[in-house]
């Protein structure tokens, strides 16, 4: 990999990218407003759980099929991918993180230099936009190497979810840095995990976060988006 594929994957997983993915908590504020996560430990818990049982075995592999689907110009396989993500949303909120997500990538994919034009017209064409077929368009377009692309996806998500924790629970700065390590030292086993997976085996099952999700959307108090 070389410097500027990995400026480009620094800009891709940055906090500072405009896709707005620091107003959701993926749940977490119902967690704790339910008493579930309450700590450093019970934080930690919860994040490294949804990145175990959920992003490992949907998220990531799926990604990775955008991916190759970009690179090839098999765009039927992109539209496939892009529908079965959005359908394993399970609640109105995490179907629309997603999609506003995606949305404000493809609309900043636009202004940037090297987006191949042919997959960004069939990225806009699919009408709702999944955040990761959007990170599969540019990590194809720059030719990024796609086993680092997920880690830095996975990267940028466990960020934005300690982040949230910090401003929840509330927990200090070293507890999110040691929760982060700890969830840093998981992603590379995830992404060879979700590099072997078939396409049967693709699929996720949460109810738990599926229920706090829907709780959320009606929370008294909030401070994340639903």
């Amino acid at each position: 990999m070389t410097n500027d594929h990995l400026l480009r994957l620094l800009q891709l997983a940055s906090p500072a990218l405009p896709v707005g993915a620091f107003s959701y908590s993926q749940g977490l504020e119902a967690a704790v407003e339910a008493g579930i996560v309450h700590d450093r430990e019970t934080a930690l818990c919860w994040i490294g759980d949804l990145l175990n049982y959920s992003l490992a075995t949907m998220e990531a592999p799926v990604l990775l099929r955008l991916i190759d689907g970009f690179r090839a110009k098999d765009f039927t396989a992109v539209e496939h991918w892009n529908d079965l993500f959005l359908a394993s949303r399970e609640s109105a909120e995490l179907r629309a993180e997603t999609v506003q997500m995606g949305f404000s990538l493809a609309r900043l994919l636009k202004e940037l230099s090297g987006i191949d034009t042919e997959a960004l017209r069939e990225l806009y064409r699919l009408g709702d936009i999944s955040f990761p077929c959007a990170f599969a368009c540019a990590v194809a377009s720059w030719n990024l190497p796609p086993a680092q692309a997920l880690a830095a996806y996975l990267w940028s998500w466990a960020e934005n979810q300690a982040m949230a924790a910090l401003k929840l629970v509330p927990l200090g700065q070293t507890d999110g840095q040691r929760m982060l390590l700890a969830l840093g030292e998981r992603i590379g086993a995830i992404g060879e995990r979700a590099a072997q997976l078939g396409d049967d085996d693709i699929g996720v099952f949460m109810p738990r976060l599926a229920i706090l999700s829907s709780r959320h959307e009606t929370q008294y108090s909030r401070l994340f988006r639903s």
